[in-house]
């Protein structure tokens, strides 16, 4: 059997203490290899300090257009991107709606993003992969963006997310996806072959854990990533989101000896971002002096 590589990619670190908990348990005692910290989270000095210690675990950038957070720039900075209140709306619907209608800004979403990015290296983090809060540069105007600031920094890896529903939605997202693949491949960027985490967002239990990864085994990807919403079961600070996610359910599965072995008899091989090898022939990179981006 062809050995495959598995990233498995831990998202909202930052958001709560006990996400950060939930994160630093599912590296060292599961199969995370990787985690997506917000730069607008309010636990974010929390999790600065968990990863400093915990040098084996990937660190990208999990860039916020949308949720309950304030952004890092002021209403005056970005004022397509907030509400009447000068918020960010909750759902990426809201995006794609004023994408839609030319009613964002791509300087607006260039300044809010670039900000957070410069947080979190500022904070001294060497970051390895960008995406976005519910998955928000699959539109073209984010996605542009996203792919110039991971060029810009060095960064060597996007998030490449893409739906296998058998729905009006899910081939919406396709749609999207094969588009973004092209935008960040055409910025000399890597990502990963596959990915499994937006149909089971926040119910990435153990069957269907074992389930995403046993169909990608069947589509024959060279590398995949499956992406998972971790924290504490009876983390209070999770009160303030109504997202329904069974954050407790999806720690187990990423925990659970069952998962460890169901990677190892699939033929997967956990990495993270930086064991994703470069084109063949990579495409010119968006940064100034031409050449593509380095590891961390």
């Amino acid at each position: 059997m062809t050995e495959r590589l598995l990233v498995v990619t831990a998202d909202d670190l930052g958001l709560t203490r006990g996400v950060n908990a939930a994160v630093a348990h599912a590296h060292d005692e599961g199969v995370v290899t990787a985690t997506s910290l917000l730069a607008v989270g309010r636990e974010l000095d929390d999790a600065v300090a968990m990863l400093r210690s915990r040098p084996t675990l990937e660190v990208g950038a999990h860039l916020a257009l949308v949720g309950e957070d304030p952004p890092v720039l002021s209403a005056r900075e970005i004022p397509t991107l907030l509400d009447r209140r000068g918020r960010l709306p909750l759902s990426y619907r809201t995006v794609v709606r004023r994408g839609a209608l030319g009613r964002i800004d791509p300087d607006d979403v260039r300044r809010e993003l670039g900000a957070q990015v410069d947080r979190l290296l500022g904070a001294g983090l060497a970051l390895t992969h960008l995406d976005t809060h519910q998955h928000t540069h699959l539109w073209p105007t984010v996605g542009t963006v996203v792919a110039e600031l991971a060029a810009r920094h060095r960064v060597r890896a996007v998030r490449l997310p893409t739906s296998h529903a058998r729905s009006a939605l899910g081939w919406g997202v396709r749609l999207m996806a094969a588009r973004t693949r092209r935008r960040v491949t055409a910025a000399g960027l890597v990502g990963t072959h596959d990915y499994a985490g937006l149909d089971e967002a926040g119910a990435m239990d153990l069957d269907r854990l074992r389930a995403a990864l046993a169909a990608a085994r069947r589509r024959g990807a060279a590398s995949l990533e499956v992406n998972a919403h971790p924290s504490l079961p009876d983390d209070p600070d999770l009160g303030r989101f109504a997202w329904g996610y069974a954050w407790g359910a999806e720690l187990a599965a990423l925990t659970d000896l069952r998962t460890r072995a169901e990677v190892a008899r699939l033929g997967y091989r956990l990495g993270g971002f930086l064991d994703l090898p470069w084109p063949s022939r990579p495409a010119t990179s968006a940064a100034d002096d031409g050449t593509p981006p380095t590891c961390p």
